[in-house]
C-alpha cells in the first residue's frame, strides 16, 4: 500500500514539472516571435529611405563622368559600413531574446512555484504521514514479537522437561529391558546371610560421578569392604567436573592399564555420571575394550538425561542467559571444571550421543535406580561426606595404641544434609512432573535399553549408594553389600553370555 501511494505522489510530481515546462516553452515562444516582429519592422523601416537615396545618388553618378572612380570607392565603403550596422543590430536583437528568456522564465517559474506550494505542501505532509505510519507498525511489530518473544520464554519454562523425560521407552529402535529385582534380593540376601560369590578373576573397578572430586570419602568404603575380602579394587582417577568424551578417553586408558597389568578383565561399576561415562568409554571405544571389560552396573545414571541439568542450561526460557553465566562461574571459575560436564546430561546432548554411539552387545549391563523418600524424618538424616584433621594433639604415651587413638581423635567428621536435599529435589520433580526419582535422577532416565533392571523396595536417594550415613542402620543392608550383589549378579550374566558366544 505505501508503494502505490509513493508511486502515485512521484507520478503526479513527474506531470506538474512536465506542465509547467510546457507552460515556460509555450510563453517563451510567443513572447520571441513578438519581439522579432518587433525588432524586423524598425529595422526595416529605417533602412527603406536610404535605400531610395543610394539609388538616386547611384543614378546621378552614372551620368557624371568626370567623378565614376571616386563615387564608386565611396559606395564600397557605405556597404560595409551597413553590413557592419546590420550585424551589431542583429547581435543586439539576439541579446535582448536572451534577456526576455532568461526573465520571462524566471518569472514563470517563481509564479508556478508559488501555485504549486499547495501541492508541495500536501506531499510533504503525505510522507511525513507515511513515515509516521512507518514507524508506528515497526514500533508495533517489534512491540509483538517481544510479547511472543516472553510468552514462548515462560510456556517454555512451564513446560519443562515434560516431554523428555522417558524418552527411551518410546524411541524406536531401542532394545526392551529385563527386570532383575528378585534375583538381585536373593543375591543380597546371601551376603547378608556370609555367602559370598563374587570371584577374584577380575579387576573391580568403581567409577564416581559428579562432583566426586570434592567428596573424599566417595567411594572410599566401599573400596575398603572389597579389600578386604582381598579382590582387585580401583576406584577411577578422573576428573569428574570434565566432559563426557574427555572422561571417557581418560577410562579408555584406564581399563587398558589395568587389563594389561593384570591379565584380568574388568568389571565396571558408575555410579551417577561415572555410570554414563563408563557406557561412552565402551560406545565410543568398542573395539579396543570389547574383549577387556566384561560387564557395567550403572547405579543411578542419568543415561538418557536429566530434569535438573535440562531445567538448568535449557536455551529459550526464562532468564536463560543469567542462569547459564552463573552456573559456568560455579563450575568453571570456583570448582575449576568444565560446564560441559552438567550439559551432557541434557536431554537434547543425551539425544545426540546415543543416536550417533550405540552401546555394544556382547557387554552386560545392569541399571540400577531407586526413589528417595520424601518423609519429614529425612530432614534430620546427615551425611559423612568428608573428615578433617586437626593440627595438634598432646601426646599422653609413646605406645602404638596411643599413637592410633590419637590419630584416630584428631579426624574430626564433617556431616552435611545430602539427604534432605535430595528429599527435596525429589519433591520437587514429583510435583511437577509426576516422576518418582532419587532426587536427582528419575527412574525412567535410569533404565539403559538391553539392560538388567534392579528396582529395590527400600527408599534410596542419590547420595546413599556412595555416602555412609551418619546413624547406621543394622536392620538393612548398607551400600557396600548393595554394590557387591550388583557386581556378583554382573558376573552371573557373564558367565551366561559366554557360552552363547
Amino acid at each position: 500500500m505505501d508503494d502505490i501511494f509513493s508511486r502515485l505522489l512521484n507520478l503526479t510530481s513527474y506531470i506538474t514539472r512536465r506542465l509547467i515546462q510546457l507552460i515556460e516553452d509555450l510563453v517563451f515562444r510567443d513572447v520571441s516571435s513578438r519581439y522579432l516582429e518587433d525588432s524586423e519592422t524598425d529595422f526595416y523601416g529605417q533602412n527603406l529611405p536610404s535605400e531610395a537615396s543610394n539609388n538616386h545618388n547611384s543614378s546621378s553618378l552614372d551620368c557624371a563622368t568626370s567623378s565614376g572612380n571616386v563615387n564608386s570607392s565611396r559606395s564600397f565603403d557605405d556597404v560595409h559600413e551597413r553590413d557592419a550596422l546590420d550585424f551589431e543590430d542583429q547581435s543586439f536583437i539576439y541579446s535582448g531574446l536572451e534577456i526576455v528568456k532568461r526573465n520571462y522564465c524566471r518569472g514563470i517559474r517563481f509564479i508556478f512555484k508559488g501555485l504549486m506550494l499547495p501541492i508541495f505542501f500536501f506531499e510533504f505532509a503525505w510522507r511525513s504521514a507515511l513515515a509516521s505510519w512507518r514507524c508506528s507498525c515497526h514500533c508495533v511489530r517489534r512491540m509483538q514479537a517481544r510479547v511472543q518473544s516472553t510468552i514462548s520464554r515462560v510456556h517454555r519454562t512451564l513446560r519443562g522437561s515434560s516431554d523428555d523425560i522417558g524418552w527411551l521407552q518410546s524411541a524406536p529402535g531401542m532394545a526392551p529391558v529385563k527386570d532383575g529385582s528378585s534375583r538381585f534380593v536373593e543375591l543380597l540376601q546371601d551376603i547378608r546371610n556370609g555367602l559370598h560369590k563374587l570371584p577374584d578373576s577380575f579387576v573391580y573397578l568403581l567409577i564416581p560421578g559428579l562432583m566426586s572430586n570434592h567428596g573424599p570419602l566417595y567411594f572410599v568404603n566401599t573400596k575398603r569392604f572389597f579389600s578386604k575380602m582381598g579382590l582387585a579394587c580401583h576406584i577411577a582417577k578422573i576428573h569428574s567436573e570434565a566432559s563426557v568424551e574427555h572422561n571417557a578417553w581418560e577410562l579408555k586408558q584406564y581399563i587398558e592399564e589395568l587389563y594389561w597389568g593384570s591379565g584380568k578383565r574388568v568389571m565396571l561399576l558408575g555410579h551417577s555420571k561415572g555410570g554414563v561415562d563408563a557406557a561412552a568409554a565402551l560406545s565410543i571405544y568398542s573395539q579396543e575394550l570389547r574383549d577387556k571389560v566384561a560387564g557395567l552396573a550403572l547405579v543411578q545414571s542419568p543415561y538418557g538425561g536429566t530434569p535438573i541439568a535440562s531445567d538448568i542450561l535449557r536455551e529459550g526460557q526464562v532468564a536463560d542467559k543469567e542462569t547459564r553465566r552463573i552456573m559456568e562461574f560455579l563450575i568453571c571459575k570456583l570448582i575449576k571444571g568444565d560446564i560441559r560436564a552438567l550439559e551432557d546430561l541434557t536431554y537434547e546432548k543425551r539425544k545426540e550421543f546415543i543416536k550417533n554411539h550405540k552401546l555394544p552387545e556382547n557387554i552386560p549391563l545392569i541399571s540400577f535406580h531407586s526413589e528417595a523418600s520424601v518423609a519429614p524424618g529425612v530432614i534430620a538424616t546427615m551425611s559423612h561426606i568428608a573428615h578433617a584433621e586437626l593440627p595438634w594433639l598432646p601426646r599422653f604415651g609413646n605406645s602404638e595404641d596411643v599413637e592410633e587413638s590419637l590419630m584416630a581423635a584428631r579426624k574430626v567428621p564433617v556431616i552435611f544434609p545430602v539427604s534432605a536435599a535430595m528429599a527435596l529435589c525429589a519433591l520437587h520433580l514429583q510435583l511437577r512432573y509426576g516422576e518418582k526419582s532419587d532426587g536427582l535422577v528419575t527412574c525412567r532416565d535410569a533404565e539403559v535399553p538391553g539392560s538388567v533392571v534392579v528396582k529395590p523396595e527400600r527408599k534410596l536417594d542419590h547420595s546413599w549408594m556412595v555416602y555412609s550415613s551418619w546413624t547406621k542402620d543394622s536392620t538393612g543392608p548398607d551400600a557396600c553389600e548393595m554394590c557387591e550383589a550388583l557386581l556378583t549378579m554382573l558376573v552371573e550374566l557373564d558367565n551366561k553370555k559366554s557360552p552363547e558366544m
